[in-house]
């Protein structure tokens, strides 16, 4: 006899498979991240099919399979109907699910990353928000997940000298940020430091300090919304060559 296992989860991707079947990504409550299999799911006749979609949080009923966990139930929780209507929210809510994918392996339930999701997806989707803070809501998301993945950045001591960060000329490389002074020691060296501001180090410690309300409220420029794009792609790519 097979037992029956339910619970909460954000539907991450889903892959086709078979005639007719799909192979659902997401990441759990009770669970982390695991895949469950809809049987049939993209028949017209199926009852499951309206219920679970990327992007969708949902209650979902499942049981272990010979080899695959099988989707035998799946109840829509939220479908976050502002976030599918905007582009920028779409893509960011790709990204946010993609880097989650790719970073987080294996299952195991994780209460933190699962409330930083939730907080995550329900800010994107409120229509309060105002786009020019839609990017804020995802380095919020990404640098606190690398921080409870193992990953966080130094922000506050050079990674060379190990002297307190000043207001002035920045780097930032693989682990976090360095001093100009010591930048101009390693010229010799192959690795790769970005040149930042210490405006942008601030934003990423207040990023670390998880009080999203406060950040949002925070008047950030184009110039460090741009630099944070560098960076964040470039630290995830070094944790991915790792």
């Amino acid at each position: 006899m097979f037992v029956h296992y339910r619970t909460k989860g954000f539907v991450l991707k889903k892959e086709c498979r078979e005639e007719a079947d799909q192979l659902f990504t997401l990441f759990t409550k009770d669970f982390g991240k695991l895949e469950v299999l809809g049987k049939a799911i993209r028949k017209i006749s199926s009852k499951l099919r309206a219920n679970i979609e990327v992007f969708y949080l949902t209650e979902v009923e499942f049981i272990q399979g010979k080899n695959q966990k099988i989707l035998t139930d799946a109840i829509l929780i939220e479908k976050f109907k502002n976030l599918r209507e905007n582009l920028k929210k779409l893509r960011l809510a790709s990204q946010t699910t993609e880097v989650l994918d790719n970073l987080v392996k294996g299952q195991e339930a994780d209460e933190k990353i699962w409330q930083l999701l939730n907080e995550t997806f329900y800010q994107l989707n409120d229509e309060k928000v105002k786009e020019e803070k839609l990017d804020i809501i995802y380095f919020y998301f990404f640098w606190n997940l690398l921080s409870f993945l193992g990953y966080k950045p130094e922000l506050y001591y050079c990674l060379s000298c190990q002297k307190k960060l000043k207001p002035e000329k920045l780097y930032f490389g693989k682990e976090g940020a360095i001093c100009h002074f010591c930048k101009k020691g390693l010229k010799s060296k192959k690795e790769l430091f970005l040149e930042t501001s210490p405006e942008t180090i601030k934003i990423l410690r207040i990023i670390l300090k998880k009080n999203l309300d406060f950040l949002l409220k925070l008047k950030i420029e184009k110039k460090d919304i741009f630099l944070l794009k560098k960076i964040s792609q470039f630290y995830y790519l070094n944790i991915l060559k790792q």
